[in-house]
């Protein structure tokens, strides 16, 4: 019996997991940051509480 459609498999599975796995950093810095943002955005004093 040949190995190469296991390996196949296997290598395929390894590279789509390695590629999620550096996808969700990037969402989750994303995210992150966009959080951040919101908040500083909220506790500015907007233009129209000045007036």
């Amino acid at each position: 019996m040949d190995a190469t459609p296991l390996n196949t498999l296997v290598l395929t599975v390894v590279f789509a997991a390695i590629a999620l796995y550096a996808l969700y950093f990037v969402v989750r810095a994303g995210v992150r940051d966009g959080i951040l943002q919101a908040k500083k955005v909220s506790q500015e004093p907007s233009s129209r509480e000045q007036q």
